[in-house]
C-alpha cells in the first residue's frame, strides 16, 4: 500500500493536534505539527535580541535552522524548544513572523521534504491549500470560539504560561490569532476546496478520530 500524506488545517484549539497524533500513531505514520516550527523560528529571533519586522533576518533563521521533530519534540539547531515554545509570548511573536513570506518560503521547502516518501501526517495552517495542495487526505478541523478557548485553557501545554487568565482573555488571544492567520498575504488560513471539515465542538476526542480515521480508511480502500 502506497504510504499516504495526510493534511490537517485549522485554527488553534480545534484539535488539530490531538487527531493528527492518533492518526499517525494508528497508522505509524510521521506526525508533524508545522506550527511549532513557525514558534520555533519566533523562540530562536527573540533569544537573539532580532526584530520581528525584519524579514530577511527571520528567513534566515528559517532557511539555515536545523529542525528534529519527532515523539512531540520540537529542536531547533540542537536547542530543545518544546517547552518555552508553548507561551503567550511565543503565540504572538509566531503570528508575526508566520505573516513574512520568505519565511513561509524557507518553512514550505523544509515541510515538503518531510512528505518526499509520505507515510505523514501533517498538521497547520495551510498544509492543503500550500504546502501539500495534492495530499491524500485533506481534513480542516474546526470548533465554536468559546470551546476552542476553553480547551486552550485547559491546554496543559499552555496552563502555566497562562497563569489565571480567564476563558475571556484566552478568547480573545485566539481572535487575535485567528484574525492575523486569516488576513496574512500569503498563505492565509482557509479551508481547501476539496478539504473535509469537520466541526469537532462537543464531540468527543474519540469521536473525532474515529471519523478521520473511517475518511483515511475510505481512502485507503480505493487506492490501486
Amino acid at each position: 500500500m502506497r504510504p499516504l500524506i495526510i493534511a490537517i488545517d485549522g485554527p488553534s484549539g480545534a484539535g488539530k493536534g490531538t487527531v493528527a497524533r492518533a492518526l499517525a500513531e494508528h497508522l505509524h505514520y510521521r506526525h508533524i505539527d508545522t506550527g511549532a516550527m513557525y514558534r520555533a523560528v519566533a523562540w530562536k529571533a527573540l533569544s537573539r535580541r532580532l526584530d520581528l519586522a525584519d524579514a530577511d533576518a527571520l528567513a534566515a533563521i528559517a532557511r539555515q535552522g536545523v529542525f528534529k521533530l519527532l515523539n512531540g519534540r520540537v529542536v531547533i539547531d540542537d536547542d530543545d524548544v518544546t517547552s518555552i515554545i508553548r507561551t503567550p509570548e511565543i503565540d504572538e511573536a509566531a503570528a508575526i513572523v508566520a505573516r513574512h513570506p520568505a519565511v513561509r518560503a524557507a518553512l514550505v521547502e523544509h515541510q515538503r521534504r518531510y512528505g518526499d516518501t509520505g507515510g505523514l501526517v501533517m498538521e497547520g495552517r495551510d498544509i492543503g491549500t500550500v504546502v501539500f495542495p495534492r495530499a491524500d487526505v485533506k481534513l480542516y478541523l474546526d470548533a465554536s470560539p468559546d470551546e476552542r478557548a476553553r480547551r486552550r485553557k485547559t491546554d496543559m501545554a499552555h496552563a502555566v504560561s497562562r497563569g489565571n487568565s480567564g476563558v475571556d482573555a484566552v478568547a480573545q488571544a485566539l481572535e487575535a490569532r485567528d484574525h492575523s492567520d486569516r488576513t496574512r498575504p500569503v498563505s492565509p488560513l482557509t479551508i481547501a476546496s476539496d478539504a473535509i471539515y469537520i466541526d469537532t465542538t462537543a464531540i468527543p476526542v474519540s469521536d473525532v478520530v474515529q471519523k478521520a480515521l473511517a475518511i483515511v480508511s475510505n481512502v485507503i480502500g480505493q487506492l490501486p
